[in-house]
C-alpha cells in the first residue's frame, strides 16, 4: 500500500467517525476542533471528500 493510499484511508476513517458522531450524538468533531466552517475545517472536509473519491480506486486495486 502506497503512502498516499494510507493517508487517504486515515482521512476516510476520520470522516466516517465524524459522521457517526453526527448521527449518534449530533456532535461535529471537526467543527469543534477547527471551528464551524472556518478555512481549516473546510480544508479538512475537502480532504476527507477527496480521500473518499480516492478510496473508490482502492476498491479496484489488486
Amino acid at each position: 500500500m502506497k503512502v498516499v493510499d494510507k493517508i487517504a484511508l486515515v482521512l476516510i476513517i476520520i470522516g466516517a467517525i465524524n459522521w457517526g458522531l453526527i448521527a449518534l450524538f449530533n456532535f461535529d468533531l471537526v467543527a469543534t476542533i477547527f471551528g464551524d466552517m472556518t478555512i481549516i475545517s473546510r480544508i479538512v472536509y475537502g480532504l476527507v471528500g477527496l480521500s473518499g473519491l480516492w478510496g473508490i480506486k482502492l476498491l479496484f486495486d489488486d
